[in-house]
């Protein structure tokens, strides 16, 4: 036992002397701020550092604090969210600024029970902000420190949350209720910088002493990568443009991309083909016929479980179109960079800038 209690101190110690010689300098760690610690995890979840960085500054910059974000209108939350993709951590986000506001004195809650019931606050994020922000006794155990721990065990399989109880129970033989803030952000740091899913570097690794996939050899197979299967989705969308003007559309509030604004259109059928698919979904969304259209561009984009093809095709209509004030709006292309739009449509915006520069329309 008492050898064990060195083990783990030293464990600690090397971890720790490793960490404040070699971890990044990022904004949320100028300071123990749980409002800026939330925001960042929440961020960073699915993502790198730094493709979070240009997000992470300019939200801070539109919504410094629990206040401000709680009284900003959904679709200018939506908009600084666009391109991190997961809309639904951006709508939770807002909807715990406003409980916290309300309920709480705008005061980031210290107790588990009532974080966990916000939200957005699943346990990976109710661990962090009240270990990061409070120096609580939680571990916050995200992919990175998953995968430290898997190798430091020699556990195999895919590194998916079934073998959470058993990893947390490994770490608390290695842990102390003091410092716990510290130790926890060297496990994620290390597994950033160090501890790599690919191409590990165990030779600069402080713990590799500790490490029972590296004494096996075994750190490049540990842990096996999760198989990704996606749907493969093809839609036509509808570039149908008025007195200056393009008509966009809000998607409905639940499901797939709620809340996001899209040019008129729709999946393609089986057997259908694109121009057939563009003439049904303009049928059934506007109660309008097209003549034929022009394809503009073809866009790929990959969401977490599908691939899209994007078909753009500009189109002039036959007749007036039925159309929903709250859910339909014609919107110049400089205005159309306000509204918060689904990745593939933000390519095809892009384009239509690049087109509109060159024949100088604007």
């Amino acid at each position: 036992m008492e050898n064990r209690s060195k083990s783990a101190a030293s464990f600690r110690k090397k971890l720790r002397t490793w960490y404040k010689t070699h971890c990044r300098k990022l904004p949320w760690r100028e300071n123990q701020d749980p409002y800026r610690i939330w925001i960042s995890e929440v961020m960073l979840q699915q993502t790198t550092v730094q493709a979070v960085l240009p997000y992470y500054r300019l939200w801070i910059k539109l919504f410094p604090d629990v206040v401000s974000l709680s009284k900003a209108p959904l679709q200018k939350v939506l908009k600084a969210w666009q391109g991190l993709g997961y809309y639904q951590r951006a709508k939770n986000l807002h909807k715990a600024s406003k409980i916290i506001n309300d309920k709480f004195e705008t005061q980031i809650p210290q107790n588990y029970e009532e974080l966990r019931k916000l939200p957005g606050f699943g346990p990976y994020t109710t661990a962090a902000v009240l270990s990061f922000a409070f120096n609580k006794p939680y571990i916050a155990l995200d992919a990175n420190v998953r995968r430290v721990l898997m190798r430091l065990m020699s556990l195999e399989g895919e590194p998916n949350p079934n073998n959470d109880d058993a990893l947390l129970q490994f770490l608390k033989s290695y842990l102390s209720r003091k410092g716990m803030s510290l130790l926890n952000q060297a496990l994620m740091e290390l597994g950033a910088l160090v501890c790599r899913p690919k191409n590990p570097f165990c030779l600069l690794c402080p713990i590799s002493e500790f490490c029972q996939a590296f004494e096996e050899g075994k750190q490049e197979v540990i842990p096996r990568p999760k198989k990704r299967n996606y749907a493969k989705i093809e839609a036509v969308v509808a570039i149908i443009r008025g007195n200056g003007k393009y008509l966009i559309q809000k998607r409905p509030p639940k499901g797939l991309l709620a809340d996001l604004w899209e040019f008129p259109g729709g999946k393609r059928k089986a057997g259908e083909k694109l121009e057939e698919a563009l003439q049904r979904e303009l049928k059934e969304e506007l109660s309008a016929e097209t003549k034929k259209g022009k394809l503009l561009t073809k866009v790929h984009h990959t969401y977490t479980q599908f691939q899209v093809t994007l078909y753009a095709y500009e189109c002039s209509l036959k007749n007036e179109p039925h159309l929903n004030k709250d859910h339909h709006k014609w919107v110049t292309l400089r205005a159309l960079r306000r509204y918060p739009v689904p990745s593939g449509s933000a390519k095809i915006i892009k384009f239509l800038e690049k087109r509109e520069k060159i024949h100088g329309q604007e």
